[in-house]
């Protein structure tokens, strides 16, 4: 199957999700990840008129998403992978959404970094709500008061959460406790869901998915 054909399957997945939880129609955005996947093969998907993209490395997305943004301006273009401080001058140049704020480092450089281009990508805090050591992610007790600091200390814009829930378990608990730290912290967007439980994150509030091998293929 090709990858057009693929995601015309997504959204209309993402669309039956949508009604069984009685949410609006079109309520959640599709983050088409085409990390490791070439210009070549993210051309067709862009002719569907799909429009919204997530990268894992920003090293990877400098090789490909430039001359592809140059051809087709109104793309949107997500960092979802986690975000290394000697890399946020360049993410902050190419990408439009930033889902990985995870720490004060991080924080901090990407005020600095906003100031100085004048640019300023929308920002997702991720939350390791499985705590996993080996995992990015701030701790779920301490996301809300990062949250704050990011506002009140860095002079950040938050627009959501991102999660990505242990691998084997049921990510419903995890989906749910992302929802609860975005009501405290006060955000609407939750970024979470991927090939294998998107709908289950739709049905749990998820207004982006972050969707790869069922539109591209096994990597």
């Amino acid at each position: 199957m090709s990858a057009a054909t693929n995601i015309a399957t997504v959204l209309a997945r993402i669309a039956a999700a949508e009604k069984q939880a009685s949410r609006s129609a079109a309520s959640v955005t599709l983050v088409a990840v085409s990390k490791t996947f070439d210009a070549g093969a993210i051309i067709p998907v862009i002719e569907t008129g799909h429009r919204v993209f997530g990268e894992n490395r920003v090293q990877e997305a400098q090789g490909k998403w430039p001359g592809l943004k140059a051809q087709t301006p109104d793309l949107e273009l997500r960092l979802i992978g986690p975000l290394q401080s000697n890399k946020t001058k360049d993410a902050v140049a190419l990408f439009d959404v930033i889902e990985t704020v995870d720490r004060e480092k991080i924080a901090a450089e990407l005020a600095r970094e906003i100031t100085r281009q004048g640019r300023a990508p929308r920002l997702y805090i991720q939350v390791n709500t499985g705590q996993e050591e080996q995992k990015a992610g701030i701790g779920p007790q301490d996301a809300v008061a990062f949250v704050e600091r990011c506002r009140a200390f860095h002079g950040l814009v938050i627009e959501g959460l991102m999660c990505i829930p242990p691998a084997g378990e049921n990510p419903g608990p995890h989906f749910a406790l992302l929802g609860k730290i975005a009501h405290a912290a006060r955000v609407d967007k939750l970024s979470m869901g991927m090939s294998g439980d998107y709908e289950t994150a739709i049905a749990f509030g998820a207004t982006s998915v972050r969707v790869g091998s069922a539109i591209f293929g096994t990597r």
